[in-house]
């Protein structure tokens, strides 16, 4: 028997309005906290075509693209894999100014053709920033820093990020007497932490005994100063081993001064995928969750493939992953956005479109009904819409008139049948419920 056809592709999500609400808060949460860092939103295209973005896209992402060809010009389109490339593109044909460096954010969607079985979203959200034009210890330690004040602001806990540079394990393959083959190979099981393979690409090639050992051990090599210190000691008085070593450090020294070393972890296997970049990489993770967050690093070679020469630094977060992380934590939050319902006899509303129109230059959502009559006999009818559309405030439109003009506000819990019943006047109805709304947030 067939199994039954899905109706959704698998790795697609659709996110109802509860879940989006507060999925486009944490956004907000997250680029306005970019914001001032001096980093502005840019929007990017869903798709471009394929023989100029591909110059930019690694070689396992570049398997993955959604292809599909272009009906007025013949070329073959990408739906968006990767924001990174896309950006070093845009920056590379002048698009982003020539002040530099320059400093992008974004919020986007990418898609990638990931098998089921790996368990990846095949459509995943992403927020992220680019620094380019900057070649700088500080520049990297500002994007580093700036993850550790990201996750700080949105309320994640136990978090870490893995800090490391894929230059001083290249050197040191670089020095190893590999043939190239064999340098690609090592960086290859290296990235993918398959150490049986990359011991057995080093015996193929009979290596000394002591370089062997040394390769094996940097993907291992995990801490804090004492990680440099077993690096130096590798180096020597190499300066293309020692030069990767020295900016780390300088890196790690600038969080120290933030006071986000204890949240840190200096990783000489930190790798990230040697053909995307080139000097200082970073991965985030989160105690419950198997995959990271989110990472990043320095590719100073991306936007000369497509042109022009930029040192670019930047770094991604999935926004899914990073939600269920709050979540586990108890920090993901309501939406903030609980609607008001307002009930009103038809003969009255003029008025109580003029109130709603009011409530929400306020910033309180209201959803409008119309009743033949609002009366206090209305009230137990209200409470149960109220109850059946998940609302907890409804305001009925029995206006009593004069200089204290007022309606009544029902306010109702899970917890009592009987809901609370308070007379407001017209010109406070805004400012308490927002402090409500704002109350239970």
């Amino acid at each position: 028997m067939k199994p039954p056809r899905s109706l959704i592709p698998i790795g697609i999500a659709t996110l109802l309005p509860q879940t989006a609400q507060r999925v486009r808060k944490l956004e907000d949460q997250l680029l306005g906290y970019l914001a001032r860092w001096g980093y502005q939103e840019i929007i990017l295209p869903t798709f471009e075509y394929l023989d100029v973005l591909s110059v930019g896209l690694a070689p396992e992402i570049l398997d993955k693209c959604y292809k599909f060809s272009d009906r007025t010009s013949g070329r073959m389109l990408v739906l968006r894999p990767d924001a990174t490339a896309q950006i070093a593109r845009m920056v590379a044909m002048g698009l982003g100014g020539d002040v530099l460096p320059l400093r992008f954010s974004y919020r986007t969607t990418v898609f990638r053709d990931e098998l089921e079985h790996r368990g990846r979203d095949r459509e995943v959200f992403q927020v992220g920033i680019e620094l380019i034009g900057n070649d700088t210890s500080q520049g990297d330690a500002e994007m580093v820093t700036m993850l550790a004040g990201l996750f700080e602001k949105v309320g994640l806990q136990e978090w870490k990020i893995s800090l490391g540079h894929v230059g001083f394990f290249k050197a040191l393959l670089s020095r190893s007497g590999l043939s190239a083959t064999g340098r690609k190979q090592a960086e290859l099981a290296a990235a993918n932490k398959d150490l049986p393979q990359l011991e057995q690409i080093l015996a193929t090639e009979r290596l000394p005994r002591k370089i062997v050992r040394n390769i094996l051990q940097v993907p291992e090599r995990c801490g804090q100063q004492d990680v440099l210190e077993w690096g130096k000691r590798i180096a020597g008085k190499d300066a293309q081993l020692l030069k990767p070593l020295h900016r780390l450090e300088q890196v790690f020294q600038q969080l120290e001064y933030a006071g986000f070393q204890q949240h840190v972890l200096l990783d000489l296997g930190e790798f990230r995928g040697f053909d995307y970049y080139d000097g200082v990489v970073f991965d985030v993770f989160t105690s419950g969750l198997g995959s990271e967050i989110g990472g990043g690093g320095r590719y100073n070679h991306l936007v000369g493939r497509f042109g022009q020469d930029r040192p670019a630094i930047g770094f991604g977060l999935d926004l899914d992953r990073m939600f269920s992380a709050l979540e586990r934590g108890g920090h993901a939050g309501n939406n903030g956005l609980a609607p008001v319902l307002l009930l009103a006899s038809a003969s009255q509303s003029r008025e109580s479109f003029l109130l709603a129109q009011t409530l929400r230059a306020a910033g309180i959502p209201v959803i409008a009904e119309a009743l033949e009559r609002v009366h206090t006999s209305s009230l137990p009818w209200a409470v149960q819409e109220a109850r059946r559309r998940g609302l907890s405030r409804v305001i009925l439109y029995e206006r009593k008139k004069g200089p204290s003009a007022s309606v009544l506000l029902l306010e109702i819990s899970g917890s009592s049948r009987k809901p609370r019943q308070t007379r407001v006047a017209l010109q406070e109805l805004p400012q308490r419920l927002r402090e409500e709304i704002h109350g239970n947030f």
